[in-house]
């Protein structure tokens, strides 16, 4: 080893850089460990979405592109510490609220729902909320402001006249709807051009006033409720649901039967929750999409007429199919009311979907679909299915 003078300053320099690049990488890796092991630091996000607790946040939505999120929206999906601590419930001493995983998805969106001035009233903005939810921010955020209500309220008719009269166009805000008032919306079948959801259900003295109440000559494909629970014992179907209701006169039939159902419904260009709400019976306001929010094994029946057909992504459908059988009782049945599709999509998709879930077959009925013309080649599906009462 050469330990002449001129090689101590040499050696002392480069001991001092090496206990300095020692001691800065300790710091640096004690800093980011304090960052990533704090609770209240960082949001649960969907994976490459990082979003810092404060008032002003960046969220990489996709690549190259970035916007800020509303501090509104960061102060409601933060962790929570509960105030006791931890809870044996929750496995942990704090709570997330739930919010749809695509929310952050959709930054502009986003970011006009979540503006607002907090206790004041909302903005009317039921269009965007439901555009929201509809990408898959479901459920959305809550907000801490007043929902915008109608300026004129007046009151639901008592039942059992509620039932079957249209109520008061005061009772409700008009802005999101082509139609401002309830004749145009009954009217809209014959005035109106174009597709619209269910054209014809708001008219409550019109096709609503038969539906379901007998079994028609369409190819036996129309089902009537009676013919329906007399599958069953008297008395043992009491609760169910409506999947994509309309306006609920599936459960205003059932309800004159002493049987509960709650109804999912979207506002598509009609206040459908509305006029629901003013029969006297229960919507439910959540997409096709959403797993249903009932837990296993516990609903008597599901009805769905229209709604569940090919336009859904054929594993969206198969989802939802399982999760149908998973609140059903054993006993229970999936009346899968006007399923429709085309030509060989029946045999070839729907029907080998349909018994991968596990159904009994209690009524299958296929018929042509014709009102759009046979060269469609479009067909109709009417089933009553019933969920096993052993799994095999």
């Amino acid at each position: 080893m050469d330990s002449s003078p001129r090689n101590k300053p040499k050696s002392l320099s480069t001991n001092l850089f090496f206990i300095f690049f020692l001691l800065s990488t300790n710091f640096l890796t004690f800093f980011l460990s304090s960052i990533l092991n704090s609770s209240s630091c960082y949001l649960i996000n969907p994976p490459g979405i990082t979003i810092p607790t404060t008032t002003t946040a960046s969220v990489s939505v996709s690549e190259g592109d970035s916007a800020s999120v509303p501090s509104e929206f960061l102060a409601f999906t933060s962790g929570q510490n509960l105030p006791f601590g931890f809870n044996t419930n929750f496995d942990s001493d704090t709570i997330y609220p739930p919010v749809g995983r695509a929310c952050t998805l959709f930054p502009d969106e986003l970011r006009r729902y979540m503006s607002y001035k907090v206790n004041a009233s909302c903005p009317d903005d039921e269009l965007l909320a439901q555009k929201l939810l509809l990408k898959g921010c479901e459920p959305l955020p809550r907000r801490r402001c007043r929902a915008v209500g109608p300026s004129h309220y007046i009151e639901p008719y008592p039942l059992p006249k509620s039932l079957w009269t249209t109520p008061p166009d005061s009772s409700l805000v008009w802005t999101a709807y082509t139609c401002k008032n309830y004749t145009c919306l009954i009217n809209r079948k014959h005035t109106q051009k174009g597709f619209d959801d269910c054209k014809d259900c708001f008219d409550l003295q019109g096709v609503e006033k038969i539906r379901w109440t007998q079994k028609k000559g369409n190819g036996g494909l129309d089902f009537s409720i009676d013919e329906v629970l007399a599958t069953k014992k008297p008395g043992t179907i009491r609760i169910g649901l409506d999947i994509g209701g309309g306006v609920a006169t599936f459960a205003v039939r059932m309800m004159e039967r002493n049987i509960t159902i709650v109804t999912t419904s979207m506002n598509l260009n009609g206040p459908f929750n509305n006029f629901i709400a003013s029969r006297g019976v229960v919507p439910l306001y959540i997409s096709i999409s959403q797993r249903l929010p009932f837990f296993d094994n516990t609903l008597d029946i599901v009805h769905s007429m229209h709604v569940l057909s090919n336009w859904i992504p054929t594993t969206l459908l198969h989802f939802l199919m399982f999760d149908i059988y998973r609140v059903l009782r054993p006993g229970g049945l999936f009346w899968l009311d006007h399923f429709f599709c085309v030509g060989a999509q029946l045999e070839d998709v729907y029907v080998p979907l349909i018994e991968s879930v596990g159904f009994n077959k209690l009524k299958w009925v296929v018929g042509r679909k014709l009102d759009r013309g046979p060269e469609l080649r479009e067909m109709y599906l009417s089933a009553l299915l019933e969920k096993p009462f052993l799994d095999a």
